[in-house]
């Protein structure tokens, strides 16, 4: 492999998207409010709204799988509370 004298190759990451909402049947107040102000702004049609969060994260991690198995484990651990919230993870490159 060439490379010019004094280049560096940046470690290979792989993003990890984690989604986190409350669980169905869950009570949503933050959700009841953002449908509330959106009532109050003549949107008549929105039926529900469900709050979550989208936590992005670059991992030094080559390998999709095991990125995807590292970034379940911190959501389970730290990002989501399980009882209450379920998770969704998508990895891409970054």
């Amino acid at each position: 492999m060439n490379t010019m004298p004094g280049a560096t190759t940046a470690p290979k990451t792989l993003r990890a998207r984690v989604t986190v909402m409350p669980k169905p049947g869950v009570l949503d107040p933050q959700g009841k409010a953002i449908a509330h102000a959106l009532g109050n702004l003549g949107y008549s049609g929105v039926e529900e709204v469900r709050a979550g969060k989208v936590i992005e994260l670059d991992l030094h991690e080559t390998d999709p799988a095991k990125a995807k198995a590292a970034a379940e484990d911190m959501a389970r651990k730290l990002l989501a509370n399980t009882v209450i919230e379920s998770f969704r993870v998508e990895i891409a490159g970054s």
